[in-house]
């Protein structure tokens, strides 16, 4: 049976700021984040099912991306929980869609986070092989499952 890998990509606006930074980014700041999610599987071999050669149906990896990652973190504010924020009623007025963390959140940390929430939602047919996310055009960081402990 053939391995076969798939990628889906994503794409999502989100500001964070980054606690106790030494530079600019200690302030809010927003990127135009690019996600790719590759998985790996045996396509389907059953010739009744109507979704034969495929690993997953490309709909239902972008379903739980979105779900879980893209519809959550979209045009939000992400903020380490630590963060000593003043007027807090003002900052939920302000940003709605507001999250806190119990990690710096970097683009290291958002892809460490982002492979937890996956591994646990995507089904058990498919492995999630590697998170790519782009914080800008040319940096990005990157969780493979080949470097993880077992």
């Amino acid at each position: 049976m053939s391995i076969v890998r798939v990628t889906k990509i994503f794409r999502f606006e989100m500001a964070h700021a980054l606690l106790g930074y030494d530079g600019l980014c200690k302030n809010i700041h927003g990127h135009s984040y690019i996600l790719k999610v590759t998985v790996s599987g045996v396509p389907i071999t059953d010739p009744d099912n109507f979704k034969e050669g495929m690993v997953i149906d490309f709909g239902d990896l972008k379903r739980v991306v979105k779900k879980y990652i893209v519809d959550i973190y979209d045009h939000s504010v992400v903020l380490n929980k630590k963060a000593p924020v003043s007027g807090l009623a003002e900052l939920k007025e302000m940003f709605g869609r507001h999250h806190y963390t119990d990690f710096q959140p970097t683009a290291e940390n958002l892809v460490i986070y982002y492979a937890d929430i996956l591994n646990r939602e995507l089904s058990k047919e498919v492995k999630l092989e590697s998170i790519i996310l782009f914080e800008t055009a040319n940096s990005y960081a990157e969780w493979r499952a080949s470097d993880q402990n077992s």
